[in-house]
């Protein structure tokens, strides 16, 4: 969710947040979502379980005159489906973010997605959507993609844009030791 919280500024996507009882048993949203995301909007519920049945959320939704949405939440096969499968039914084009979701078993995720699939969503990865978002790396921007695919996503990318940098380092500037100058003085003696 860290991830989907950073990119959300530079792609330009409208946050909403929400908790069902955020003082109740479920707990509040993990605070870095909105740490991450100056921008986004926390929508307060009064209870109910499936946020579209929130008329702030779905009021929220269509001012921002989108038809695309991209959905995670606490438990894939509640709070991410719920809405998603709601959302659909009003028409909008929904990506369901799996891995941005948990849940108590990989089964109850396998249900959650044959069903929100059999109604119309489209599950998706964290990955996917970045790089969706990103399009391409002919931006400005690209680095920050980059740096959220190191962070959060793919450890070992840190590694290969290192390795890049510093490939590009030794074309530009020679090699970065002086082995040549031990070599040398290796020779003399």
């Amino acid at each position: 969710m860290i991830a989907l919280a950073k990119v959300a500024q530079p792609a330009r996507i409208p946050t909403f947040t929400t908790a069902s009882v955020p003082d109740g048993p479920n707990g509040p949203l993990i605070p870095e979502i909105h740490e991450y995301n100056k921008d986004a909007i926390y929508i307060p519920r009064t209870g109910q379980i499936n946020a579209w049945d929130n008329p702030a959320w779905v009021k929220a939704i269509e001012e921002t005159k989108r038809k695309t949405l991209l959905i995670a939440g606490t438990l894939t096969s509640v709070c991410m489906s719920f809405p998603a499968l709601s959302a659909v039914t009003e028409g909008y084009k929904v990506f369901c973010i799996i891995d941005a979701s948990g849940n108590w078993s990989k089964m109850a995720t396998d249900i959650t997605i044959a069903r929100i699939t059999q109604a119309g969503a489209m599950p998706i990865d964290t990955f996917a959507v970045l790089t969706e978002l990103q399009s391409t790396w002919n931006r400005p921007d690209a680095m920050e993609f980059a740096a959220i695919f190191a962070d959060h996503i793919i450890p070992g990318y840190r590694a290969l844009m290192e390795s890049y940098d510093k490939a590009q380092s030794v074309q530009k500037v020679g090699r970065e030791t002086k082995l040549d100058l031990l070599e040398d003085a290796q020779a003399k003696s």
